[in-house]
Protein backbone atom coordinates (compact mmCIF):
# COMPACT_ATOMS: atom_id res chain seq x y z
CA UNK A 1 0.00 0.00 0.00
CA UNK A 2 1.09 3.52 -1.17
CA UNK A 3 0.09 7.10 -0.13
CA UNK A 4 0.41 9.60 -3.10
CA UNK A 5 -0.80 13.32 -3.44
CA UNK A 6 -1.30 15.29 -6.25
CA UNK A 7 -1.83 18.78 -7.27
CA UNK A 8 -3.52 19.41 -11.13
CA UNK A 9 -3.23 22.76 -12.44
CA UNK A 10 -4.73 23.97 -15.30
CA UNK A 11 -8.46 24.27 -16.08
CA UNK A 12 -9.49 21.71 -13.15
CA UNK A 13 -12.38 23.41 -11.73
CA UNK A 14 -15.48 23.61 -12.76
CA UNK A 15 -15.13 21.21 -15.51
CA UNK A 16 -16.28 18.30 -13.12
CA UNK A 17 -12.46 17.34 -12.28
CA UNK A 18 -13.26 16.51 -8.32
CA UNK A 19 -16.57 14.36 -9.35
CA UNK A 20 -14.46 12.21 -12.01
CA UNK A 21 -11.42 11.74 -9.42
CA UNK A 22 -14.15 10.32 -7.03
CA UNK A 23 -14.90 8.04 -9.46
CA UNK A 24 -12.10 6.87 -10.52
CA UNK A 25 -10.70 6.27 -6.96
CA UNK A 26 -14.14 4.58 -5.76
CA UNK A 27 -14.00 2.39 -8.91
CA UNK A 28 -9.90 1.48 -8.14
CA UNK A 29 -10.99 0.89 -4.35
CA UNK A 30 -8.35 4.08 -3.84
CA UNK A 31 -8.72 5.51 -0.44
CA UNK A 32 -8.17 9.34 0.34
CA UNK A 33 -9.80 12.59 -0.55
CA UNK A 34 -10.54 15.23 -3.28
CA UNK A 35 -10.21 19.15 -3.12
CA UNK A 36 -10.39 22.69 -4.82
CA UNK A 37 -8.01 25.31 -3.99
CA UNK A 38 -8.40 28.88 -4.05
CA UNK A 39 -5.28 29.04 -6.20
CA UNK A 40 -7.33 27.11 -9.09
CA UNK A 41 -5.69 23.81 -8.60
CA UNK A 42 -7.36 20.78 -7.23
CA UNK A 43 -5.63 18.71 -4.78
CA UNK A 44 -5.74 14.98 -4.24
CA UNK A 45 -4.41 12.25 -1.71
CA UNK A 46 -4.57 8.94 -2.37
CA UNK A 47 -3.79 5.20 -0.49
CA UNK A 48 -4.07 1.61 -1.86
CA UNK A 49 -1.98 -0.34 -3.96
CA UNK A 50 1.03 0.42 -5.73
CA UNK A 51 -0.43 -0.22 -9.19
CA UNK A 52 -3.97 1.56 -8.33
CA UNK A 53 -2.60 4.56 -7.38
CA UNK A 54 -0.57 4.59 -10.54
CA UNK A 55 -3.35 4.18 -12.85
CA UNK A 56 -5.60 7.00 -11.09
CA UNK A 57 -2.41 9.27 -10.85
CA UNK A 58 -2.33 8.87 -14.76
CA UNK A 59 -6.19 9.08 -14.85
CA UNK A 60 -5.74 12.67 -13.36
CA UNK A 61 -2.99 13.29 -15.69
CA UNK A 62 -6.10 13.33 -18.17
CA UNK A 63 -9.27 14.30 -16.49
CA UNK A 64 -12.75 14.38 -17.68
CA UNK A 65 -13.55 16.21 -21.16
CA UNK A 66 -13.65 19.81 -20.44
CA UNK A 67 -10.50 19.61 -18.39
CA UNK A 68 -7.17 20.59 -19.52
CA UNK A 69 -3.90 19.38 -17.12
CA UNK A 70 -1.12 21.29 -17.67
CA UNK A 71 0.70 19.58 -14.75
CA UNK A 72 0.74 17.24 -11.97
CA UNK A 73 2.94 17.89 -8.73
CA UNK A 74 3.32 14.46 -7.38
CA UNK A 75 4.53 13.71 -3.71
CA UNK A 76 4.54 10.93 -1.22
CA UNK A 77 1.76 11.44 0.74
CA UNK A 78 1.22 11.73 4.89
CA UNK A 79 -0.87 9.55 7.52
CA UNK A 80 -1.88 13.36 8.55
CA UNK A 81 -2.43 14.03 5.23
CA UNK A 82 -4.70 11.29 4.41
CA UNK A 83 -6.54 11.33 7.71
CA UNK A 84 -8.24 14.64 6.28
CA UNK A 85 -10.80 12.32 4.66
CA UNK A 86 -14.57 12.60 6.84
CA UNK A 87 -15.24 9.59 8.74
CA UNK A 88 -16.63 6.94 7.78
CA UNK A 89 -15.89 7.51 3.63
CA UNK A 90 -13.40 5.61 1.92
CA UNK A 91 -12.99 8.66 -0.33
CA UNK A 92 -14.29 12.46 0.50
CA UNK A 93 -14.77 15.31 -1.73
CA UNK A 94 -13.53 18.29 0.69
CA UNK A 95 -14.19 21.59 0.37
CA UNK A 96 -12.41 24.13 -0.96
CA UNK A 97 -9.27 25.83 1.00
Amino acid sequence: MIQRRIVAQGRVQGVGYRAFVADEATSRGIEGWVRNRRDGTVEAVFAGPADAVAGIVEACRRGPWGARVDGIDEREATQQQLALRKPGEDFSVLPTV
